[in-house]
């Protein structure tokens, strides 16, 4: 009774673990998949003059090139010189072309987050009136299309790769070491390799494309090759090919020399050093994928990547080393089949992966989700519930495995195979002595001679086929092959819905993106009794001319405000300027501009009490600054005040 129930009670304790464990959420903020949070001037609104630049803010620092800010005009044709240009941390910005027109314009960006992922998207602004335009308001779409078809395929081969060589490697260290001498294996954990190492190829290829155009033409393009190998990303890439030529020395030693060692010391020394080196080399690996993805940015970088590899190892020892134990239970010569003992070491490793997948994966989803909504309102939540239901189906056929595991290594209910194996015993015995009489008595010719090659070969072949029915024939091995088939194909869909889960952006920052859109982040809209507060990024174009101006005005409310301007540098040092003066403006009700002068009262910072707002409405804050003598801008945004 003991046998029976503590594996499941074990199993059902691991379900809720991995099921509450993955709800504890805080409200902590993370940092993923950069989400466009600000944009001057702002999604839809109408502004009275052309901007000299458009400004976007993301959540994150992203990567750029020359052509991934556009301004169209109605006729679709591009507005902006030059490149995009950072203006002050996660905020950048391309100039205009002088003398614009009256009409509808559309912003376009397609940049790569700091996670790897490409991020792209468009909004419109008009200037004067908004009119009819040709281009299409939803911009790009970043790795979408045959490449991003072609990438995503890439990404599921690199994972599914990985989790065969190192799961595969490590079964036979961990769990049946006499499997390295078994062919099937050896196929399973050299597919392994090579699937990984032509899927990293594959994906170093593909990059440049993915995250740029999306053309299939541009796949050989060398000079976007040359531009990614200067990312993070490609230099993840390139050093998981090295490693990958160190597990080629691995393998080569594990399924060479290894096999040929007798047992002693000499082979516990030679198992110990593949080990250390095995897992170096998987830690190797599974890091090439922790420093270029979600756990390099955001919350905590520094726990989220060793969390990451662990996750990671994890996983390729439970369903790597599954998929092993399913090739040995099926596929294993029938003189060397996998001994209960294996099945049980396995039995125990997996038990250890869950438990650390439980642990990081709890870690994992409350650094990405960050709250209880996002489980509904985010598809990353809502893919990650289906993936933690797969993980709980996974564990209850794992707890089936064990129990017939546990059978098999009792030996209870193979009374009838050991008789059977007796019986085939005494037959080999008989027939074996029948050919060796043959032998002795017949003629030395070389017919005879060949006769009796032909025999012998005719009866080690009916051995053979004895001994695997034998082994097919115990209902408990037959059992466990059953069930470790069913986990194989939960494992499988499981793996494509974690691969899914890497590409998809994180639950925080698409809540956080709904909620700046919602907002238009542009405009600041003030409670009638709060405080108002408003950054505008500046570029007079002069020497030390960039910056950011912040207006705080407090209680945004009809009557007398309190009002605080602060400007300092793009690294966010403040700084003092020759001038600062602020005007406010209510169009709608031809009301100003109202100046305002503020007093300078320390470094970066200056005050102005009394501020009057005669009426509510949309009103146009402009601040003019002044860095020199002739070196002025004038930025604006529009707040509801009052």
């Amino acid at each position: 009774m003991t046998r029976t129930t503590t594996p499941r009670l074990r199993t059902w304790v691991l379900l809720l673990l991995a099921v509450t464990g993955a709800l504890l959420g805080g409200a902590g903020p993370a940092s993923a998949h950069a989400a466009l949070t600000g944009s001057d001037p702002a999604q839809g609104v109408v502004v009275k003059q052309a901007p000299s630049q458009v400004a976007l803010t993301f959540s994150e620092k992203v990567a750029m090139n020359d052509d991934s800010l556009r301004v169209l005009d109605p006729r679709g044709k591009p507005v902006q010189t030059g490149g995009p240009a950072n203006l002050s941390g996660t905020t950048y910005a391309v100039k205009l072309k002088g003398g614009l027109g009256k009409g509808t314009y559309t912003v376009t960006y397609q940049v790569v987050s700091a996670d790897s992922h490409p991020v792209s998207g468009a909004y419109t602004f008009s200037i004067g009136a908004p009119s009819q335009t040709v281009v299409s308001a939803t911009g790009p779409v970043a790795g979408g299309g045959a490449v991003g078809g072609l990438y995503a395929f890439g990404r599921y081969a690199s994972y599914a790769g990985f989790i065969v060589l190192v799961g595969g490697a490590a079964f036979v260290l961990a769990c049946w070491q006499r499997g390295a001498g078994a062919r099937p294996l050896q196929r399973l954990v050299v597919g392994g390799w090579l699937t990984l190492t032509a899927a990293t190829l594959w994906l170093l290829l593909l990059r440049g494309s993915y995250t740029t155009s999306g053309k299939v033409a541009d796949v050989f393009d060398l000079g976007l090759l040359g531009q990614v190998l200067q990312t993070k990303t490609g230099a993840a890439l390139v050093s998981r090919l090295l490693l990958l030529a160190a597990a080629a020395l691995f393998i080569a030693v594990l399924f060479g020399a290894y096999t040929k060692r007798e047992e002693g010391q000499e082979k516990r020394d030679l198992t110990f050093g593949l080990a250390i080196g095995g897992v170096v080399v998987a830690a190797g690996l599974a890091t090439s994928w922790a420093m270029a993805e979600h756990a390099s940015v955001g919350l905590q970088p520094a726990i989220a990547m060793p969390v990451d590899v662990v996750h990671l190892l994890a996983v390729a020892a439970w369903l790597g080393g599954l998929t092993s134990l399913l090739v040995a239970l099926y596929r294993a010569p029938a003189e060397t089949p996998v001994e209960a003992g294996s099945v049980r070491r396995f039995s125990r490793v997996a038990f250890g992966s869950v438990v650390a997948l439980v642990a990081t994966g709890t870690y994992q989803s409350w650094r990405q989700l960050g709250s209880w909504s996002a489980f509904t309102d985010t598809r990353y939540g809502q893919l990650l519930l289906v993936k933690i239901g797969l993980v709980a189906l996974l564990v209850g056929f794992a707890s089936v495995s064990r129990r017939w595991t546990a059978r098999l290594t009792d030996g209870t209910g193979t009374d009838a195979a050991r008789s059977e194996k007796e019986r085939v015993s005494v037959t080999e015995a008989g027939a074996a002595k029948a050919g060796a009489a043959k032998a002795a008595g017949g003629d030395t010719g070389s017919g005879d001679s060949r006769r009796a090659a032909q025999l012998a070969r005719q009866q080690a072949a009916m051995a053979a086929a004895r001994q695997k029915r034998l082994r097919d024939g115990d209902r408990n091995r037959f059992g466990l092959r059953r069930s470790v088939l069913a986990e194989a194909g939960v494992a499988v869909v499981l793996l494509a819905v974690t691969t899914w889960l890497t590409q998809t952006e994180p639950g925080r920052t698409e809540l956080d993106a709904k909620a700046a859109s919602a907002s238009s982040a542009g405009s600041a809209t003030a409670p009638s009794n709060g405080a108002l507060t408003l950054d505008m990024p500046f570029d007079t174009g002069g020497a030390n001319g960039k910056g950011v101006v912040s207006v705080d005005l407090d209680p945004a409310r009809v009557g007398g405000n309190e009002m605080h301007v602060y400007v300092q540098r793009p690294g966010g040092q403040a700084f003092d300027i020759p001038e600062v003066k602020v005007a406010f403006t209510l169009e709608t009700k031809k009301i100003g501009p109202l100046p305002v002068t503020p007093e300078h009262i320390t470094t970066g910072h200056w005050s102005a009490s009394g501020v009057q707002i005669p009426m509510a409405g949309d009103w146009k804050v402009a601040v003019t600054v002044r860095t020199s003598d002739i070196d002025q801008v004038t930025v604006s945004k529009n707040a509801q005040i009052g």
